[in-house]
């Protein structure tokens, strides 16, 4: 095959994931004819995305902060914003198959390794923004619960309606991702998913998971709320 005919074979596989994409983000299945060839070619994207595409060392650009947007839109699954009855009761459980379970406070995360970068938040709807955060490595997380040679993927778990995301460990593992608990040099807002968010300049928004009580390292791949309704479950960018 010539390098051109490569180049026109992806290209048309990028499209019909494109029209994937955003047939999931309009909340449009394509009914029942078209749903198994829209989900087909959604993982078949997942794959590319993290087998071939992905790079553990490649970083997303980096911003000033005085060219942050001025407002960065806000979601959440619940009928109203998630907030926590007592804060100072949150913990972030760490389990699944680590040798060192974890239950964190923020306090105990702040004093943790700590990460700060202005970078562009991209979202499945269209929009972007750019945004400072600040928070915990992930891959400091890792070091510290030790997992098994078995745990390949982390589930994130929300108290926004149990909203969940799968991800791989070398997405979990690339520099950029990091547990958030600051925003544009202040701490985490609750329209951002306050007390502690998911955060990674190289996924989509979906991904990000927000109000998280939990990290579960697992064998098996998790799903997702959104992914589990035809989202890409990669959705790398």
């Amino acid at each position: 095959m010539t390098r051109s005919s490569d180049r026109r074979g992806f290209l048309k596989l990028a499209a019909g994931a494109s029209t994937a994409s955003l047939a999931a983000a309009c909340g449009w299945d394509g009914g029942n004819a078209l749903r198994p060839g829209l989900l087909d070619i959604s993982r078949l994207n997942d794959w590319v995305g993290e087998k071939i595409l992905f790079s553990g060392t490649r970083l997303a650009r980096t911003y000033s902060p005085a060219e942050r947007s001025a407002q960065l839109p806000s979601y959440f699954i619940s009928a109203d914003m998630p907030l926590l009855e007592n804060p100072h009761r949150w913990r972030l459980r760490v389990d699944g198959l680590v040798r060192q379970p974890l239950e964190l406070s923020l306090d105990e995360l702040t004093r943790m390794p700590r990460v700060t970068y202005t970078v562009k938040h991209h979202c499945v709807e269209g929009w972007s923004a750019i945004a400072t955060w600040h928070g915990v490595p992930v891959s400091a997380m890792v070091e510290r619960c030790q997992p098994l040679a078995a745990a390949k993927y982390i589930r994130f778990v929300s108290f926004d309606s149990d909203y969940s995301n799968g991800w791989d460990m070398a997405s979990a593992l690339h520099p950029q991702t990091i547990l958030a608990y600051g925003m544009n040099d202040n701490a985490l807002p609750a329209a951002h998913g306050a007390p502690l968010r998911l955060y990674s300049p190289t996924k989509l928004g979906y991904k990000m998971t927000k109000y998280l009580v939990s990290m579960t390292f697992t064998d098996k791949r998790p799903g997702g709320y959104w992914e589990d309704q035809g989202y890409p479950w990669f959705a790398g960018i």
